[in-house]
């Protein structure tokens, strides 16, 4: 009978303890506050498991209750519920004098929720939960039966989606093409680059001689050249001593010139005033010509009377 007791009395202490193990360390809280919530996820879940944490920015605020597959067979379309437990209790206000809202009140304000990888190593994950108005909130009434959580795509799930998204056959040809491209142009330069780089050797052979040969009749030209420059420096000195001289004699030329050119202009300008009518000179110059018009008609005439009678040359005209 003692034994019995005995057994019986550490069989109850042992689930005492596992009960007290299971609430300090697990989930279970009997007698804490509890709200249930559903969040829809339109893809994997992989890592997701019962008793997986849901947190909000890192802090754990409840667990996964349970994840199932809501089959559409008509559109056959696949959504995943997950079922989730969350401790309000566990939140505390800054403000004692406000209400702590509710989940409809913070699903209004933003709250939304997204899957994420808890750990590479044992590829676990687990629901994060943030604020973000500015991403839609889309429903499932016709899945959900208790307040839905929105759902966003994380990041990983983006990055996994643009991934999936890439054309990588196509990439693969591409890479395919240039890989052959690439071949047959190695192929062209190990067959064209040996004749090519001949070819470039006797260039640059034949530029050289050239070179060689520019240097070798520079030098020769160089005394020439340089006789040829002095000569020509020594012409152009004797030039500019030429036009030196002949500058001062054609400032002698233009200087007597220009008093030739003064003394054309006045003796005109006396001949314009001896030929204007109300001049002295030209009345003077007219009567002198009268009077040597009538010697010489008076002439003409005693030549006419001489004609007929020469011995008037003797005797002389009588009056």
């Amino acid at each position: 009978m003692n034994r019995q007791a005995l057994v019986g009395a550490f069989v109850l202490g042992g689930t005492g303890l596992l009960v007290a193990a299971f609430v300090l360390f697990g989930n279970f809280h009997p007698f804490a506050r509890t709200t249930k919530a559903v969040l829809v996820f339109h893809g994997a879940s992989s890592g997701l498991a019962v008793g997986s944490p849901v947190t909000f920015r890192g802090v754990q605020v409840g667990a996964v209750d349970r994840v199932v597959i809501e089959y559409n067979p008509v559109t056959k379309d696949a959504y995943i519920p997950v079922y989730v437990t969350m401790r309000p209790d566990d939140i505390i206000l800054t403000n004692s004098s406000h209400r702590l809202p509710n989940l409809e009140e913070l699903i209004r304000q933003g709250l939304r929720g997204e899957m994420n990888l808890k750990s590479f190593v044992t590829g676990t994950s687990e629901i994060d939960l943030d604020f973000s108005p500015s991403t839609p909130a889309v429903f499932h009434p016709d899945i959900a039966h208790v307040t839905e959580i929105p759902t966003r795509q994380s990041t990983i799930a983006a990055m996994t989606q643009s991934l999936q998204d890439l054309p990588l056959k196509q990439i693969g040809e591409n890479a395919d093409a240039t890989l052959a491209s690439v071949r047959q142009l190695s192929d062209k330069l190990d067959k064209d680059l040996p004749a090519l780089i001949q070819s470039i050797r006797e260039t640059s052979d034949h530029s050289r001689d050239m070179v060689d040969a520019t240097r070798k009749a520079i030098t020769d030209f160089e005394p020439a050249i340089t006789r040829t420059l002095l000569s020509v420096d020594r012409l152009a000195n004797a030039g500019t001593s030429q036009l030196d001289a002949r500058g001062r004699e054609l400032h002698a030329v233009l200087q007597s010139s220009n008093e030739a050119v003064q003394q054309a202009t006045k003796s005109l300008a006396n001949l314009e005033n001896m030929t204007s009518p109300r001049s002295a000179d030209r009345t003077n110059l007219e009567a002198s010509l009268r009077d040597i018009a009538a010697a010489a008609s008076a002439l003409r005439g005693f030549a006419t009377d001489v004609e007929h009678n020469p011995q008037l040359l003797l005797t002389g005209r009588r009056q």
